[in-house]
């Protein structure tokens, strides 16, 4: 079986991260790391809490705390909710963490030997009242090239577009407001792009024909512009530092390294905190994941998933960042990248926290119902919509009525009449081997996209899969079938029932928590099948006649027309829109 190594984007420490920061990258990070373990695959999902830049200094001010202390209260706040979504994480480091201190500092001390850092004198923006330079975040105006007023001096969030604070129309400080500006002269690190230019597109020339156009046409667009020497310092306290004994003017200056240059490489610093943190007596190789091609890393297929404002950091100046070290580090195989999550057509947004925050989803409902959801309607395409309405007609429709109320159905009728044990019945007929031959194709159709990581479509072969059930059950009618046919009966329910131990076999990527309740139904000493064969899909004989069996707890309750209204109440929207829009 192959390895595979798994990261997302990691979210930023200001704060709890909205439902769109969880469709665009950790939680499709996590099905697809859940089925893979299930067939059998060596996985390492990989991901961390993004500590450095000026925001977290910002946010830990405004709490009243010292910015280290304020990082680790919302790592461990974060990790909560992760933990809180069933994230099957097999680390979740911390970016300002020794490790991915010492790997960026190697990466700078190679580049800079191999002549792709270079010291430059730059003239920077000055607030003078604020009485400190700032960094590019946090000068805000007008883009030169879309228009939107509301542009960061490093890019603009609307066209996506590489900025320089210098380019904005009408700056002024996001801090404090004021355009009381002016340049003045300051050291920086500049990392030579333009040098690696022609390296990096041969390599997306050679890697990035099979991802999604999302991710191939954002890195061709940054390309196609030309690249341009970025400035990889700044003027802060909290960072990577500059390292002295290559740069002792500069670092005792106290600048360190610009947060898009540190973050990535903590991907690797976040593997070897994980192999750090290795129990007695096991051994964990982290650098057979990242480093040394002889090592293995050369048979290890990397993917990334992130939303698409993330995507020409990842698949430009990082893999920029790792041919310049002449190093052989494992650079990314496929890109996921996804589109916005809107939340009635505008924007999530953490500053301004508009839409569904991912504590609060917690506090109203279980993480299937918002996982399930989520990868349904996975911006993968184009930009998909939040809604209340979509949101309770998802849930209602596919979670409780077409999975939860198959569960219950047949349980309690098989329960009543034929005991706590799945009956046994006739031999299955051409019913059922129609039913058989119909799982199969189903199966097959479910696994070829989260191969492909086509996750709406996945969510949809696995709706179908339920629906196959429900289709089942109206026509065997075992309600009226048990009056003339017993043992027919019995033999529509112990099928049935084999359906229900299949679900939970495959449903676990998408619905963790559910799939356990479902699977827990039935006493099955040694149950430990981790995927169901064609085979086994066709013959639905996993749970023979004699299993003892409990009703699970209900899994999925409906929402009302109340619980709607309330939520709308709550967090705004319009209760009259059409929950197909």
């Amino acid at each position: 079986m192959a390895r595979h190594l798994i990261t997302s984007a990691l979210p930023y420490i200001n704060g709890i991260k909205h439902l769109g920061n969880m469709v665009g990258s950790m939680l499709p990070a996590d099905v697809y790391a859940r089925y893979l373990r299930q067939r059998g695959h060596e996985v390492l999902y990989i991901c961390a809490t993004d500590e450095h830049g000026t925001p977290a200094e910002l946010a830990a001010k405004e709490a009243g705390l010292p910015v280290d202390v304020f990082c680790a209260q919302a790592h461990d706040a974060q990790r909560a909710v992760y933990d809180g979504f069933a994230l099957s994480f097999d680390y979740f480091g911390r970016s300002s963490s020794p490790q991915n201190r010492d790997i960026t500092q190697r990466f700078a001390r190679r580049l800079f030997e191999n002549g792709f850092i270079e010291e430059r004198a730059i003239r920077q923006v000055y607030s003078l009242a604020d009485e400190r330079f700032l960094p590019d975040r946090y000068i805000v105006g007008t883009c030169p090239h879309c228009g939107y007023d509301k542009a960061r001096g490093d890019q603009c969030e609307n066209c996506t577009r590489v900025l320089d604070p210098t380019d904005l129309i009408e700056p002024r400080s996001a801090i404090s407001g004021s355009s009381a500006l002016e340049i003045r002269e300051t050291k920086h690190l500049f990392l030579l792009q333009s040098k690696l230019a022609g390296e990096v597109e041969a390599w997306i020339d050679a890697n990035g024909s099979q991802w999604p156009t999302l991710a191939s046409s954002i890195a061709r667009k940054w390309l196609t512009e030309g690249l341009q020497d970025r400035a990889i310092t700044r003027d802060l306290e909290w960072g990577v530092p500059v390292p002295a004994d290559t740069w002792p003017e500069l670092a005792a200056e106290g600048k360190v390294f610009y947060v898009w240059f540190d973050a990535p490489i903590e991907y690797i610093g976040s593997t070897k905190e994980w192999a750090d943190a290795a129990p007695d007596g096991e051994e964990r190789d982290w650098r057979s994941w990242w480093y040394d091609a002889d090592s293995g890393a050369d048979a290890v297929r990397y993917t990334e998933f992130m939303a698409k404002d993330n995507v020409p950091f990842h698949t430009v100046m990082f893999p920029a960042t790792q041919l310049g070290t002449r190093e052989p580090w494992k650079k990314v195989d496929y890109v996921k990248a996804f589109n916005w999550l809107n939340y009635y057509g505008g924007k999530f947004s953490t500053s301004q926290r508009r839409g569904i925050f991912t504590d609060a989803a917690l506090d109203l409902l279980p993480a299937d119902y918002w996982r399930y959801f989520l990868m349904a309607n996975a911006p993968e395409s184009d930009d998909t919509s939040f809604t209340w309405e979509l949101f309770a007609s998802s849930v209602n429709k596919d979670l409780a009525d077409t999975l939860g109320n198959f569960v219950n159905r047949v349980l309690s009728f098989s329960r009543k009449r034929f005991g706590d044990e799945v009956p046994g019945g006739a031999a299955a007929g051409a019913v059922e081997v129609k039913l058989g031959e119909q799982i199969a194709g189903l199966l097959a159709e479910y696994e070829g996209h989260l191969e492909t990581l086509q996750f709406r479509k996945a969510a949809q072969a696995l709706r179908a899969l339920w629906s196959a059930g429900n289709s089942y059950l109206e026509e065997k009618a075992p309600w009226l079938e048990i009056k003339t046919d017993p043992e027919g009966a019995a033999l529509t329910l112990r099928t049935a029932m084999n359906l229900i131990h299949l679900y939970a076999v495959i449903s676990e990527p998408f619905i963790p928590a559910s799939a356990a309740a479902m699977r827990a139904a039935f006493d099955l000493p040694g149950d430990n099948a981790s995927w169901v064969t064609a085979e086994e899909a066709r013959t639905l004989s996993a749970v023979p006649a004699g299993t003892p069996f409990t009703l699970p707890p209900v899994l999925f309750a409906k929402i009302t027309e109340d619980d709607l209204a309330s939520y709308v109440a709550r967090f705004g929207g319009d209760p009259d829109a059409d929950p197909t829009a």
